[in-house]
């Protein structure tokens, strides 16, 4: 623990299995914590709150699966440090990670998100930086994406991300593990509720920077996505919540009646592409299982 302690951690678990243990062994290992929260979306495996009680860490339960954001914004309010981590279980912390994002958003008062390197086990780094979805954007990256991986506009939607190189600004930052300055936080009133998974990074991405705060991915800090535990075999509740949340942004971003036809545009991409992947996904697993 740092003398004076800048970083209050909130991970969200819902059936994490052993990812929160790993996830709470690393938080400890981090200087400036100030606490560290599970918050448990009615996990059935019982694994966040066992691995709370060993870790001496607060501990959440929701009572009921209301999303990611839910759960997020009911463990930001456990603490007063003046920044907050956000995260996933299935995140292992690397060293100095949160001291680095934190320094970074000190160093700057403009910043009010900051987001790690996202590695995946493999080494390879996730584009966790992104620029916001606009209409032709979103557009061309929904219609093309699995059909046409490097079509320009994904090329364009997923930021190559020089981890030699200098911080990032971006439209909006994975929410799989983030740092919030909690006056911005606050100001906006942390996530939208309304999107139950998925989006609601994209959507708090956008809503920072209408709050004069800057999105920033930088390189001094890593983490790792050791894969998520919360995933039915079967992808298409999951699939099909990606596509409620995208029409949801869609809708928030771009209301007016005169853009209904776009918006229904981007509906039946979203639609194809929701399609594509079940059918690959479903492939996938039935080539395991057998």
């Amino acid at each position: 623990m740092s003398s004076s302690p800048r970083i209050d951690v909130v991970v969200v678990t819902y059936n994490p299995g052993e990812t929160i243990a790993t996830f709470l062994a690393s938080a400890s290992d981090q200087s400036d914590v100030a606490s560290v929260t599970v918050v448990d979306n009615a996990s059935t495996d019982g694994a966040a709150k066992a691995a709370a009680a060993t870790a001496q860490a607060g501990f959440v339960d929701t009572g009921r699966n209301a999303g990611y954001g839910f759960a997020a914004n009911r463990g930001a309010e456990q603490g007063t440090a003046p920044w907050i981590l956000i995260s996933n279980a299935d995140i292992d912390l690397g060293d100095g990670a949160l001291a680095a994002m934190a320094d970074a958003g000190d160093a700057d008062p403009s910043i009010g998100l900051v987001g790690p390197v996202v590695r995946e086990t493999d080494g390879s780094v996730y584009p966790s930086a992104r620029p916001l979805p606009t209409f032709w954007l979103g557009t061309g990256h929904a219609l093309l994406g699995k059909v046409w991986r490097d079509n320009p506009f994904s090329r364009r939607y997923r930021t190559a991300l020089d981890v030699t190189g200098g911080p990032v600004d971006a439209g909006w930052l994975s929410g799989s593990c983030f740092l919030v300055r909690r006056e911005a936080w606050e100001a906006i009133g942390g996530f939208d509720e309304g999107f139950f998974m998925f989006f609601e990074d994209v959507d708090l991405g956008r809503r920072i920077g209408e709050a004069g705060y800057r999105n920033v991915w930088v390189p001094t800090a890593e983490v790792t996505h050791l894969g998520g535990h919360s995933y039915r075999s079967d992808p298409s509740p999951m699939l099909a919540a990606h596509h409620a949340s995208a029409a949801r942004y869609l809708s928030l971003v771009y209301p007016h009646w005169w853009q209904a036809p776009g918006r229904a545009l981007i509906g039946v991409g979203l639609a194809a592409r929701q399609k594509a992947e079940v059918a690959a996904a479903r492939k996938a697993l039935a080539t395991r299982a057998d």
